[in-house]
């Protein structure tokens, strides 16, 4: 490709419409990226949590120790930390008003836990919807501009009484840069939502299961109290 050709040099020339786009596009590309590499580092500090903590529930540590733990460090701690958390607080202040009630000891843990897990679903989700839209979007903005790059060139060769590949090639190849560049921001949008998509949906289902095992747990152990009340 000559000079005349390069794509620095077709911008320079090219409208000012044709030029916004391009300017957008590219703005909107550089912020997807840092979305996507804000998630991907975001994900892999929350798995890491997550197995740390699943890492110690599962050891044999005892339960008011590991809440206590995640107590302290809420803030610092992973989604199912929290998760678990929540539940333990609201079955322990169930146990403080002298509940007894085993279905409503189980059904407060297990509401808290639930609306923990929505809060942390929220926002593992963040930024999802701006991949999804600038994956859906992006091409057709793109595809916007070389319309109108295209439209212009011919407004131009209008007034022109002879018409070449060499006066045709300049204003069609800088419409067409609209659209490589709309591809460009739209491509990484769409393979990284589709993974985030991915990673979340398994993270939520461990976390789901976690509940769930959890909520076995606090009903074996007032099935064990039922029956020996002198225990605990």
């Amino acid at each position: 490709m000559n000079q005349d050709l390069s794509i620095v040099q077709l911008m320079l020339n090219a409208s000012w419409v044709v030029q916004a786009v391009v300017v957008l596009l590219m703005v909107v590309s550089v912020v997807s990226w840092a979305a996507i590499f804000r998630k991907v580092f975001s994900l892999k500090r929350v798995r890491a949590h997550n197995d740390n903590f699943e890492r110690e529930f599962w050891s044999g540590t005892n339960l008011n120790d590991l809440y206590a733990a995640a107590a302290q460090s809420a803030k610092h701690g992973g989604p199912m930390e929290r998760i678990f958390a929540s539940g333990m607080r609201e079955y322990q202040k169930l146990r403080e008003r002298r509940i007894t009630d085993n279905g409503a000891l189980l059904d407060g843990a297990r509401r808290a836990m639930r609306a923990s897990f929505q809060r942390e679903l929220d926002v593992l989700e963040t930024n999802l919807s701006f991949l999804a839209s600038v994956g859906s979007v992006s091409p057709y903005v793109g595809l916007f501009g070389t319309v109108w790059g295209i439209m212009h060139a011919f407004t131009g060769l209008a007034a022109l009484a002879q018409v070449t590949l060499a006066t045709v090639a300049p204003g069609i190849a800088e419409a067409l840069v609209a659209t490589a560049i709309g591809l460009f921001a739209a491509i990484p949008a769409v393979v990284f939502y589709n993974r985030f998509a991915h990673d979340i949906d398994r993270v939520a289902n461990a976390m789901e299961t976690f509940m769930e095992e959890f909520s076995n747990i606090l009903q074996r152990n007032l099935g064990a109290q039922t029956q020996t009340p002198s225990g605990h």
